[in-house]
């Protein structure tokens, strides 16, 4: 399986998924971190740029209940992403001082469940913004 993990300053090169969207959506979480730096909980991040996203007019779902399909059946399980923007965008937010491969992980497995290609993974926690493009394609699965 082919995963693309692009971080922030590494993608100026290329042609960019979204790019449009995705460049609102950092933004509104830079001025969120601009104004709470680290610190405080997930919790905290998300309802601050919940309120972000509507001042800048960002479409959203929050807390987007996600299905789990296993050989045609639905499962009675499911994932919730944080954020869902633009009908194709997820987005996870955290607040650690470090991200891990299976914060990347959960990232992938939304994407997988949704058929959608774009999740950015952003972490509040530490002093400086940090996040992370994951591009999934279904064709380099094999």
């Amino acid at each position: 399986m082919k995963i693309r993990v692009i971080c922030g300053q590494n993608i100026w090169n290329m042609e960019l998924l979204y790019k449009d969207e995705v460049y609102k959506i950092v933004g509104a979480a830079m001025e969120v971190h601009k104004i709470l730096g680290a610190g405080f909980l997930e919790a905290v991040y998300q309802e601050a740029i919940e309120m972000e996203f509507l001042l800048r007019k960002i479409p959203f779902e929050r807390e987007k209940q996600l299905e789990i399909w296993y050989k045609g059946q639905k499962l009675s399980k499911h994932y919730v992403a944080d954020f869902v923007c633009y009908d194709h965008i997820m987005v996870e937010i955290k607040a650690l001082s470090a991200l891990a491969n299976n914060h990347l992980a959960q990232v992938l497995n939304y994407l997988k469940a949704t058929d959608n290609k774009l999740g950015l993974l952003v972490n509040f926690g530490l002093e400086s913004l940090e996040y992370k493009r994951i591009v999934f394609n279904m064709k380099t699965v094999n």
